[in-house]
């Protein structure tokens, strides 16, 4: 099991560029929230986003159809982002893990981290990132 104390930055330029589609776990229809900010950010880059909130199902959220869990989504994603708390973590993870395909990587947001969560991923094959934010490491890392 690969350490997620520290990451190669090769690793996250690979996930970052690698990914094209992303279900976004948490996200919130407001604005002063981060999972809204990451959403705008990275919808802004090219990437699709789905965003996964049971409470805006039906709604749009930044023009993005809402749905209200993994389970709802009607096509593969390459990622699945987690933006809820470490404890809800694992159960995103193992809903993500019971697709009907495997999302090529799993990232958890700043603040969140379930090791035994990802070491459930991993055995599968699935890349998990922690406790990191896609939009901090694409302006760090790939310079988005």
């Amino acid at each position: 099991m690969p350490s997620h104390d520290a990451y190669d930055p090769a690793l996250i330029r690979r996930v970052l560029t690698e990914t094209k589609h992303i279900a976004l776990v948490g996200a919130s229809a407001n604005p002063a929230r981060p999972s809204h900010h990451v959403m705008a950010f990275l919808l802004g880059r090219g990437y699709r986003v789905t965003p996964i909130n049971p409470g805006l199902t039906g709604r749009t959220l930044l023009g993005q159809p809402v749905r209200a869990r993994l389970a709802d989504l009607t096509e593969p994603v390459d990622m699945v982002e987690i933006f809820r708390s470490s404890d809800a973590a694992g159960g995103v993870v193992d809903e993500a893990l019971a697709l009907p395909w495997l999302p090529r990587f799993i990232w958890m947001q700043v603040g969140v981290r379930d090791d035994a969560a990802a070491a459930r991923a991993e055995a599968k094959g699935v890349v998990v990132v922690m406790d990191r934010c896609p939009k901090i490491e694409a302006w760090t890392i790939i310079k988005m």
